[in-house]
């Protein structure tokens, strides 16, 4: 931290009217209390409740500009955390004075886990640290001078924002995804097809087999169940009994909890689950239509991760082991199959005993192969997905002591369970191929299986596993053969045998799964669903919303023995028996009824809330078509529609955005939206990194008391490592913007923080250079205000030719720098006229014209100083609506250009010439210098190099 830049300005020999600190807040408030007052930042809607001064902007553009929405903790705002809020505030002022109607707002992500931890440390309702904590950060985000509509901002945990996040929910748990159509269809259609005889329940849906006219009510219930975009199912999750908690994957730690280093098993539970997956094509297709960084698009590329393969039996004493792999080709080479150890056939995969002549370290020490599986089934159950695909780990498993036959080659394959392979990918068991698999050639290393190649390495090859694409070799059977072929003829070579064979059949599968939608915890959404006596789930009407969460005291899961793995978790709500058991009349009299007692993650309410921004008074449906259309429709830069401008950190980059585009893509195939994408143009803002110190046993110590001396760093006077990193509790460099801005005002603090390079890159906070912003803002006060009087001292003089072309120059290179986001080269233009225009004008009495333009330019970065200037300058109304300065192109072509001229290679003058100059004019300037001229005299001259603009050569 920097000091002395205020107290400099209190001198008794400082002008009494000089920009400084005191100053600048006394702006900053003032005009912070007048845009509230006015609603200067209102941006009227099409129709409805805040439509009023929308005849002013009918015809004018609209943009939506949007952040990605902070949760309220208690240390409030970093510095780190304005970056991106300046900058899209910077961008909407800009674009509103450019003329359009733009929506920029902030609201807020509440429901989360930290509160509900700090309420059940304190016992103070998570409720209350949520609203204190909003309080802090509309404190902060108010003196940053953001330019939001305040009338939009939503709370999540308000009941009157989470009755639509549940009605969402239930649009969602009634509607089904038609695969004819390729998209959402309500529940009810569904059924009527079903009853009509028009459609026929799959297999899969209807185990029982019967047809759908015999089946009871509540078998029907079941098959369409089956069927719902949100449903019930079993699914593998990470559970700590010490905490009573599922937690991430992210949160275990070598099979302990990160938090209270509990055990942690993985086991199924019965769980809420959305059918993201049946989404998966159309959530890739779409990302060819926005505008998304490529690295965004390619980690949701990933992510979803398409793959075109094969679906192969290996027949086995339990029945047909289905694998999926997307190298049908390598079959020849598979030596073993291993499965994941949740597989549902992993029991009737056990032998009784071991078969004679096996090596011990298939068994795993254990006398039988019961016991080795149950023995490894716990071991693994105790690591997350994250451990168990790691690629530094030993690969580990057991013999199950059952094989498989390989369909190709007829062989019998050992069968083995092994924890790096897992039920959620693909159909939990994998053919493995060594020689052409790095995880199966370590496998097989570790047990001794054989190793065969199906592609031949390129010459040299000194590797192990080969997993490129070159020839096939050893692939070759009576019947078949693939030798020879590339790997793409040799895929559908062996795909087309293995149909004919009816051992298989060529397939597409994801790598993305069906998103787990509960968690045992109170402080999130109420799920709107009923049990009835069936057990089955039955939706809460829509005139029941919102289900608001019960007040309690007693806000902790029920925690168990810590390595009690058989328990399951008990929710908070769990315990509320007036809440959770009731009577209601849904339309076929009183009934008695149990209600969900999970709640929703906290992804929920950041899947639509830019919708809520549109239409926050809105309490009759979601929405307003009209003004959804307005704000996000489809447009001919905008195929899919969506916001104009999304702006958030690359963190959120997979789970937030997929979760967000699922939900909107439901609610626009059930014709609830215009617009298909929610968020058309994305930036990942950078982050500002900030020294963190380390000792000697390498734990981060507190920044703020680290001491530097002639460039070594002390804390408590012992030596400390310095790096950089991103701000953060953990490396204990958190900064506050709150002392900076009482220092230099929040312009300084704005400019400061946008100067320092473009939004999408990380860069080192380097607090002394802040003075720099500081000093351009009283050096451009100065050109309006007389520092001695506090009088406006610009004249009414024309600008001069020279003075008024580097104007608009400066005019085309600031307006492209807020156009791309570059905010650091408009403030560099910004100074360079601000420089030229105090050399010109050391006294005052700068033009009007150049003055005005100057602070217009720099109203959208610092908007307080400029209000101000513009209001002494004698305007009455806020410059926020004013028209962006416009470039005369004219002015952009220079009249004159200065050469440089060399003679033979070596410069010897720089000429002025006339920008149309051509060769020969551009020659006789140059003979015309006295120092050209002397540098020719007595010699011969060879060639003339005249290119017009750039340079004279002779050669002599």
């Amino acid at each position: 931290m920097t000091s002395g830049a205020d107290a400099s300005d209190t001198a008794a020999d400082v002008p009494p009217f000089r920009y400084n600190a005191r100053l600048a807040d006394r702006i900053e408030t003032g005009w912070q209390d007048r845009w509230e007052r006015e609603g200067t930042f209102n941006s009227p809607n099409p129709s409805g409740p805040l439509s009023d001064g929308f005849d002013r902007v009918a015809i004018r553009d609209h943009t939506y500009i949007l952040d990605m929405f902070p949760y309220p903790s208690g240390a409030g705002l970093h510095v780190g955390h304005p970056l991106g809020y300046i900058g899209t505030d910077v961008y909407a002022r800009y674009r509103r004075m450019r003329g359009d109607n733009v929506l920029h707002t902030m609201g807020f992500d509440a429901f989360g886990l930290p509160a509900e931890q700090r309420a059940v440390e304190t016992g103070q309702h998570p409720r209350v640290s949520t609203y204190d904590n909003i309080e802090i950060f509309l404190r902060q985000l108010r003196r940053l001078g953001l330019g939001h509509d305040e009338r939009r901002r939503v709370n999540t945990t308000d009941p009157e924002f989470y009755k639509w996040t549940q009605w969402i929910f239930l649009q969602i748990f009634n509607a089904w995804y038609d695969p004819d159509l390729a998209k959402a269809r309500p529940i009810a259609d569904l059924i009527a097809e079903f009853d009509a005889g028009t459609r026929a329940p799959t297999a899969e849906a209807n185990q029982s087999g019967a047809p759908w006219a015999e089946l009871s009510d509540v078998d029907k219930r079941r098959v369409v169940d089956n069927y719902r975009l949100a449903y019930r199912s079993e699914a593998m999750v990470n559970w700590a009994p010490g905490l009573g908690t599922v937690v991430a994957n992210e949160e275990v730690i070598d099979g302990r909890s990160e938090r209270g280093n509990f055990p942690v098993f993985r086991k199924p539970l019965m769980q809420w689950m959305m059918r993201i997956t049946a989404y998966a094509d159309r959530l890739l297709a779409d990302l060819d239509h926005i505008d998304w960084p490529d690295k965004v698009r390619a980690m949701q590329r990933n992510w979803i991760g398409r793959s075109t393969g094969a679906h192969v039996a290996f027949a086995s004493p339990a029945g047909a082991i289905e694998v999926f792999t997307t190298r049908p080709d390598t079959l020849f080479g598979a030596t073993y199959v291993v499965v994941a150890p949740e597989h549902p056939m992993v029991d009737s995969l056990t032998a009784a005993e071991w078969p004679e002549g096996i090596a011990a370290s298939w068994t795993g020490g254990a006398a039988t192969p019961t016991e080795a599986v149950d023995a490894y089934r716990l071991a693994s159950s105790r690591r997350s997905d994250l451990d168990r695909q790691a690629g530094d780990r030993v690969k580990t498993g057991v013999f199950t002591g059952s094989h498989a036959v390989n369909p190709v080659t007829g062989s019998a394959l050992p069968v083995f369970i092994a924890d790096y392979v897992l039920m959620g990918y693909g159909t939990g068991a994998i053919m493995a191929v060594p020689g052409q698999d790095e995880r199966d050639w370590e496998f097989a290393e570790v047990f001794d299986l054989p190793i065969v190649r199906t592609v031949a390495p390129p010459e040299g090859w000194e590797g192990k596993a080969f997993t490129g694409d070159g020839p096939a070799i050893n692939s070759s059977r009576e019947g078949l053969s693939l030798d020879g072929l590339d790997v793409t003829a040799a895929k559908a070579a062996m795909i087309e045998w293995l149909e004919a064979q009816g051992s298989g059949r060529g397939a597409v599968t994801y790598r993305l799964r069906d998103w787990l939608f509960a968690r045992q915890r109170y402080w999130g959404e109420p799920i709107p669903i009923l049990y009835d006596d069936s057990g089955l789930p039955v939706s809460l009407p829509e005139s029941m919303l919102p289900l608001e969460l019960p007040e309690t005291d007693q806000f902790a899961p029920v925690s168990f023995e810590p390595d009690d793995a058989a328990s399951t978790p008990e929710p908070p709500l769990g315990r509320l028996t007036d809440w959770v058991e009731v009577e209601l009349d849904l339309g076929d009299g009183p009934k008695k009824y149990r209600r969900e007692t999970n709640t929703m993650p906290q992804w929920a309410g950041s899947c639509w809330y830019e919708l809520r921004y549109l239409d926050p008074t809105n309490t009759e449906r979601l929405i307003d078509p009209e003004v959804e259309h307005y704000w996000m429709g489809p447009s001919a830069d905008r195929p899919l529609g969506g916001v104009e401008l999304y702006v958030g950190g690359v963190e959120h980059a997979v789970l937030h955005l997929l979760y967000a585009r699922f939900w909107h893509k439901v609610l626009y195939d059930l014709g609830h939206l215009s617009s298909a994408e929610p968020f058309h143009r994305l930036v990942n803002q950078g982050m500002l990194q900030l020294p963190a110190y380390t000792n000697a046993e390498g734990f981060y110590v507190p920044a703020a008391e680290v001491v530097e001396t002639e460039g070594r760093f002390t804390w408590n006077d012992v030596a400390v490592n310095q790096e950089f990193g991103k701000i953060g509790k953990s490396l204990k460099n958190v900064v506050g913007p709150d002392e900076f801005i009482s220092e230099y005002g929040v312009d300084t603090f704005r400019l400061f923080e946008m100067f320092s390079g473009p939004l999408e890159q990380s860069r080192p906070w380097d607090a002394k250079a802040i003075v720099g912003p500081y000093r351009l803002l009283q050096r451009i006060w100065r050109v309006v205000v007389d520092e001695n009087t506090g009088e406006v001292h610009v004249s009414d003089d024309a600008v001069p030719d020279e003075l008024n072309r580097l104007l608009h120059k400066a005019i085309h290179a600031v307006r492209e720098g807020y156009e791309t986001l570059r905010f650091n080269t408009s403030i560099a233009r910004i100074t360079e006229l601000n420089n030229a225009v105090t050399h010109a004008y050391p006294d005052g009495g700068t033009p009007r014209e150049i003055a005005e333009s100057l602070v217009l330019m720099l109203a959208p970065l610092a908007p307080h100083v400029a209000e101000e200037l513009w209001s002494r300058l004698g305007h009455e109304s806020s410059l926020a609506w004013t028209q962006f300065p416009v470039v005369d192109e004219s002015l952009l072509v220079d009249d004159t250009v200065e050469v440089p001229v060399q003679v033979n290679g070596k410069l010897r003058a720089v000429i002025t010439v006339a920008a149309d100059s051509d060769a020969a004019a551009m020659e006789a300037a140059a003979r015309a210098d006295e120092k050209v001229a002397a540098a020719l005299d007595g010699h011969e001259t060879r060639r003339v190099i005249a290119v017009p603009g750039r340079l004279v050569n002779f050669v002599v």
